[in-house]
């Protein structure tokens, strides 16, 4: 089974990025032969650029998650419990690993058994 992959980077080489502080999110998808490729760029609007952000945050943070919520993983350098819980929900994996290669993070996965079984899908109560 394919895996979509979310990654905040602000270089397309580092994943570098708080998840909310990500202005975007490269999209990519590992094949079931290890291979990966990239999709697309998606325009976020970070939850830390929200001028409300003491009464939006949440909100903020759910838009963010909701936009990557058809990815398996996201892969940032930092989540904050809210995001995290907000990516849950979603059914989204929230992995922080700071300041790693996209390419090396990429083949970890490619080579892990998250890519040949499905992801299982957390509950959220």
């Amino acid at each position: 089974m394919p895996l979509k992959i979310a990654i905040a980077s602000s270089d397309r080489k580092v994943i570098d990025q708080h998840f909310g502080q990500a202005p975007d999110f490269l999209i990519y998808e590992i094949k079931e032969n290890g291979n990966f490729e990239f999709i697309e760029i998606r325009k976020n609007i970070p939850p830390s650029d929200d001028p409300n952000l003491l009464e939006n945050h949440d909100n903020a943070l759910a838009k963010s998650a909701d936009l990557i919520s058809d990815c398996n993983v996201v892969l940032a350098s930092q989540i904050g419990p809210g995001a995290v819980k907000a990516l849950l929900s979603c059914k989204v994996k929230p992995y922080s690993i700071p300041d790693f290669l996209i390419e090396k993070a990429l083949k970890k996965l490619a080579s892990s058994k998250l890519v040949s079984k499905p992801i299982p899908r957390p509950i959220i109560h």
